[in-house]
């Protein structure tokens, strides 16, 4: 007798399929949020002038999760919708499990570096400066504390974030499909509870975690929601004039706040009521005003970089999409070489000149294996030129 088997049931959703083609400016704009990464996460270094962080309320690291969220819900949503809820919620805690291993696998030769500079050079500031001290004093007890993700060095806290986004991305992505603005709203109230109830990991030995995965999984989900339809309800929004004035406005406001944190002269033009009611601006909770930053970013981005923008095919925008196909990889390279760029900078006094060297050169070995990686795949029949259709790397993974 032979047993039926169906197939599973696909699931009946309101919001359209995603575009199947590739959105190459997911791509351009997270390789370059991990070169500014990278350049933030080595400190006195002239170089970090030229990121964001320096010219308004947020950073690479909301560009990073958003585009994470939205290449998420491409990826599996479609893989949810063809292939039913059981069998896609399996590819995507198989991927959050890898990405615990490159994580764990990163802490492990990261606490190496660390450890080595800090004994050969006989300087316990590295060990200081990284957060690695309790390691070195117990490390039976540290190790398990971040094989439960509570004990995080300097920064390798994006990794962890992003694992537990990923476990709890099944559930939301089917509400995603079925309701998503429901799903929306639930994710702006999580958001709010997490501000008004002080929600928040435990981290080890004390504290928090620094992203709270409770305030930043209402930027994945909003990355998640327009890749399955939000983009395109909002695409009139955006091309009106006003909206582009309004985000024209907000960025110049915040630049012009950023601007009294580095010349005190001009605190005294910031009333001390907006202060008060501005300051403290918490990265940790994803403020409100950080959140603002990053759409107005991206109302002004989308209207003038188009997704049919020739540039995009630019063989000088090439190296940063390649690193954007890459990004776990990249990610990781990035944080070792961050410190290997600090031991550097911080042990031979180098100025700007050493200090753009070093930043230069991380950047390229960067851009070299983003392009080594896509030679492999190129090889494997996995990429360009090649009859099987490439993935749409990402952390969110392209094998769903």
């Amino acid at each position: 007798m032979t047993a039926n088997i169906r197939p599973a049931r696909p699931i009946a959703t309101r919001s359209p399929l995603p575009a199947p083609e590739r959105d190459l400016r997911l791509d351009l704009f997270r390789g370059i949020a991990l070169w500014l990464i990278f350049l933030d996460h080595i400190p006195e270094n002239v170089v970090n002038w030229f990121t964001i962080r320096n010219y308004g309320f947020s950073d690479a690291t909301e560009i990073f999760i958003f585009i994470s969220g939205y290449t998420g819900a491409f990826v599996y949503g479609r893989a949810m919708r063809e292939r039913g809820f059981v069998i896609s919620s399996a590819h995507i805690l198989r991927r959050a499990w890898q990405i615990y291993v490159a994580h764990i696998f990163l802490f492990t030769i990261f606490m190496a570096e660390i450890a080595y500079v800090a004994a050969t050079f006989d300087n316990p500031l590295y060990a200081e400066e990284m957060r690695i001290l309790d390691f070195l004093k117990q490390p039976d007890i540290t190790i398990f504390q971040a094989l439960l993700l509570k004990f995080k060095p300097v920064n390798m806290d994006v990794l962890p974030l992003y694992i537990v986004l990923l476990l709890l991305f099944p559930p939301m992505l089917y509400l995603l499909l079925r309701l998503p603005s429901v799903a929306l709203a639930g994710s702006a109230v999580v958001y709010a509870l997490a501000w008004k109830l002080d929600l928040n990991l435990p981290a080890y030995p004390n504290g928090v975690w620094f992203f709270n995965p409770f305030a930043w999984q209402l930027l994945f989900v909003f990355g998640a929601w327009c890749a399955l339809g939000g983009a395109r309800r909002l695409a009139g929004v955006l091309r009106s004039r006003i909206v582009l004035a309004l985000a024209v406005a907000y960025l110049l406001f915040a630049f012009a706040i950023t601007l009294t944190w580095y010349y005190k002269p001009l605190e005294r033009f910031v009333p001390n009521w907006l202060g008060e009611w501005m300051y403290p601006i918490d990265k940790t909770n994803l403020d409100v005003l950080r959140f603002a930053h990053f759409l107005a970013l991206a109302a002004v981005t989308v209207r003038f970089v188009r997704r049919d923008w020739p540039g995009l095919r630019s063989p000088i925008l090439q190296p940063a999409i390649r690193c954007g196909q890459h990004s776990l990889e990249i990610f990781c390279l990035g944080v070792f070489l961050a410190f290997a760029g600090q031991f550097i900078i911080a042990e031979s006094a180098g100025g700007p000149l050493l200090q753009t060297a070093i930043s230069l050169l991380g950047i390229a070995i960067m851009i070299a294996t983003a392009n080594l990686l896509s030679w492999y795949k190129v090889m494997e029949g996995r990429g360009p030129g090649s009859r099987v259709k490439p993935p749409d790397s990402d952390l969110a993974g392209g094998e769903a």
